[in-house]
């Protein structure tokens, strides 16, 4: 199916009810507010507690009988743009997996898609791209422009992962369910460009309520299960 022709799920995961989630979460209220503009499905798993990846390849796996646009979105992103479920349509025309914010290279013992080892150096601004705006309100706090969008990246942060089912069916990508939180995300990218999948970053206005974990017990040891993994 073309891209305008498939409608567009998101898939969330949230420790919320689900009859509060669009009042109480900025993904939910972001979804309610622009729902006349940008029509999207929510495969969404309320009052949750299970691993993201366990959900995200459930999801995948239910697209076998209904075929969308799958968007993995956690539930603190605050949506700038009415127009937003146009911007994924065009940039999966260009992208097989798209997201916000980026690396264009990756290097050995990367612990995040925007640092190059294990003190959180910080990569050089040419090789990353995208912004994210940080904040629990929007317009944001502070906009974080990382650098040029529409790049062909290596590695993509997991806040916001867009991809057609048909492509995630068809390749066999599918999120490693030993990451249950972080490096997901990472691991994800390193398959899909073993399988020559091309992800680049596009333009969308967000606000993200969270900034991570780093260096958190739970962190650290799926850091060691993400080295193993990949022999680094």
């Amino acid at each position: 199916m073309e891209n305008f022709d498939l409608p567009i799920r998101i898939i969330c995961a949230t420790r919320i009810g689900q009859n509060e989630f669009l009042s109480k979460t900025a993904t939910g209220k972001s979804i309610k507010n622009f729902i006349n503009v940008s029509k999207v499905e929510v495969r969404l798993y309320a009052n949750n507690s299970t691993p993201l990846g366990i959900l995200y390849n459930q999801a995948i796996e239910e697209s076998k009988e209904s075929p969308a646009i799958l968007i993995f979105m956690h539930d603190d992103i605050w949506l700038g743009d009415y127009f937003w479920a146009q911007r994924i349509r065009d940039g999966l025309s260009h992208w097989d997996i798209i997201g916000l914010a980026g690396n264009k290279r990756r290097v050995s013992g990367q612990p995040s898609w925007a640092f190059v080892n294990d003190k959180f150096q910080w990569d050089e601004a040419k090789n990353l791209s995208g912004a994210v705006g940080h904040g629990n309100v929007y317009p944001p706090m502070a906009v974080t422009p990382f650098g040029p969008i529409n790049q062909e990246c290596k590695l993509m942060d997991g806040l916001f992962l867009g991809v057609k089912s048909e492509t995630l069916l068809k390749s066999g990508l599918r999120f490693d369910e030993q990451f249950k939180f972080h490096f997901y995300d990472l691991d994800f990218c390193r398959q899909a460009e073993v399988l020559n999948l091309k992800m680049g970053t596009i333009g969308l206005a967000v606000a993200h309520e969270s900034g991570g974990n780093f260096n958190s017990d739970a962190w650290k040891l799926a850091y060691q299960y993400y080295l193993h993994k990949w022999k680094e």
